[in-house]
């Protein structure tokens, strides 16, 4: 089975951008251009998840040691901090927006890398990293548009025609594989969208949105670390500690287990719309909450 399916969704990706700026430039949701700084934003963006790409290429063709991927990657996600991609505040329960100074540099880095990883990890069956960061590429659009971020809503735009597109042959049964180059390349870049588009503003509800969005990731990385700790283990050695495994062990199908986590994942993202004052962006999250009971219902009859 072929491992390079991460080519084709970086040049899907970077292949809609392009088109998008020989036909003029990018534009605002009012045809403005974009400001120079916005359009810096969407090259670098561009350019370290080509980098995210290639390290993740290189371990799915030379097999990279765990410490010299995570190495390669921190250097990487400090470089983008270095160009504008970076957090500087942060939402902490009952004191509202704190700005953290010099720890944004440790905190964008945990969050681009980690969220890279957190992609890579639950790529463990067919379609489901590329359906889970397509939905939460489309949620990301439709927010950034909403909060009025034309440059992180062009990203989100082509990242989700990539991974949905590459979807049509990863589903089960699976044609191809992204690898680790495509899985990385998705999670830097939802994560950077994030940064860009979301965290960078100043409203509470706003910088809450990336985590409220990619939370069926974020959460699947931290149980299975904080288990493998609790254990003993290497939270670098994989086992079958996954959300994912853990369905199929309860009985479900391949198909239903991706189906079921499409769902949470369209659910969380429903969330992170109604909180962003989509209009009717109530009633998407009462339909999701449907559709995840409905799936919860079928996984349930199929469960051991």
């Amino acid at each position: 089975m072929v491992r390079l399916g991460g080519i084709s969704i970086y040049l899907g990706t970077l292949i809609g951008l392009l088109v998008v700026w020989w036909s003029g430039g990018f534009i605002d949701a009012h045809g403005q251009p974009l400001g120079v700084e916005q359009e810096y934003e969407i090259w670098g963006v561009t350019v370290g998840g080509l980098a995210f790409f290639l390290i993740g290429l290189a371990d799915d063709l030379f097999s990279l040691s765990p410490v010299t991927r995570l190495m390669l990657q921190m250097t990487v996600a400090s470089l983008a901090w270095m160009v504008g991609v970076n957090i500087e505040f942060l939402t902490i329960p009952f004191v509202g927006l704190v700005y953290v100074g010099w720890l944004s540099l440790p905190i964008t880095v945990v969050w681009l890398v980690g969220m890279a990883n957190a992609i890579n990890w639950i790529d463990g069956l067919d379609g489901l990293a590329a359906g889970v960061s397509g939905i939460a590429a489309l949620v990301m659009l439709v927010v950034s548009l909403q909060m009025d971020q034309p440059a992180a809503a062009l990203i989100a735009a082509a990242l989700a025609g990539g991974a949905l597109g590459f979807l049509r042959y990863n589903f089960n049964p699976a044609q191809i594989f992204m690898g680790d180059g495509g899985s990385y390349f998705l999670g830097f870049t939802l994560a950077a969208v994030g940064v860009i588009g979301l965290v960078k503003t100043t409203v509470v509800t706003s910088v809450l949105m990336p985590y409220i969005i990619l939370a069926v990731p974020i959460l699947d990385m931290s149980a299975v670390i904080l288990d493998r700790l609790r254990h003993g283990k290497s939270p670098f050695i994989a086992d079958q500690r996954h959300l994912h495994h853990r369905l199929l062990q309860a009985g479900l199908s391949q198909r239903l287990t991706v189906l079921f986590i499409y769902s949470l994942t369209l659910w969380v993202g429903s969330l992170a719309l109604a909180f962003s004052g989509l209009p009717s962006g109530l009633i998407y999250a009462l339909g999701a909450t449907g559709l995840l009971g409905y799936t919860s219902w079928k996984a349930l009859k199929h469960a051991k």
